[in-house]
């Protein structure tokens, strides 16, 4: 799964000599938490989120009156505040590899860059669920079924076999590696299309 399949391509930015305060209302505006900063030519130098506005804004018991918070606030540029060089990946990357940096370094999205530095998208933790749901087939319904098989070669085929004789239509299988008490094993979800409650019940009792 590829990242350019996935991410967003319509992307809010801001250069870095904009306005703190515009950057926060864009921010609000569209409901977003991070904007990617470019220069001129599209290259991302740098990424705002709404925590880096938060900790650079006046505290809440300032002494400033309204008119000196806001002529502070518009002072502020998004380059004083930003992440400089901020962790990018590529639109040919995959979904799994964007995941696993954000999982790492905590972050809830990263801008996607061309051979040349310039954006062409952000990849976001909503979009990494929007694959998730997709994947898995959650939105078909039906019924997952999970079962726990030794990590062996063929242990799947009589399973998917059950599945044929009941003329089940399947619509997604995944499977994850787990090591048990020194004995390996795999989870396997396999999702169907919705039967007959009786036709479920028989395929369950067939695969017990």
């Amino acid at each position: 799964m590829l990242i350019r399949d996935w991410m967003a391509k319509d992307v809010i930015t801001v250069s870095p000599d904009t306005s703190m305060m515009k950057a926060s209302k864009a921010l609000k505006a569209h409901d977003i938490s991070r904007i990617p900063v470019v220069d001129d030519s599209g290259r991302v130098v740098g990424i705002v989120s709404d925590r880096d506005i938060k900790e650079a804004s006046p505290s809440k018991a300032t002494t400033l009156d309204v008119h000196e918070l806001y002529y502070l606030l518009s002072e502020i540029k998004v380059k004083d505040i930003m992440t400089v060089d901020p962790l990018v990946t590529s639109p040919t990357n995959t979904v799994e590899n964007a995941a696993m940096m954000m999982i790492e370094k905590d972050f809830g999205g990263l801008p996607v860059v061309d051979d040349d530095g310039k954006l062409v998208g952000i990849i976001t933790v909503s979009d990494i669920f929007n694959v998730l749901i997709t994947i898995t087939g959650a939105r078909q319904g039906g019924v997952q079924f999970g079962i726990r098989l030794p990590n062996e070669a063929g242990t799947l085929r009589p399973i998917l076999n059950v599945m044929r004789q009941h003329k089940a239509r399947i619509v997604s299988i995944l499977s994850s590696m787990e090591e048990e008490e020194g004995k390996g094993t795999r989870d396997v979800n396999i999702r169907i299309m919705p039967m007959e409650r009786t036709k479920e019940n028989q395929i369950i009792e067939d695969l017990k």
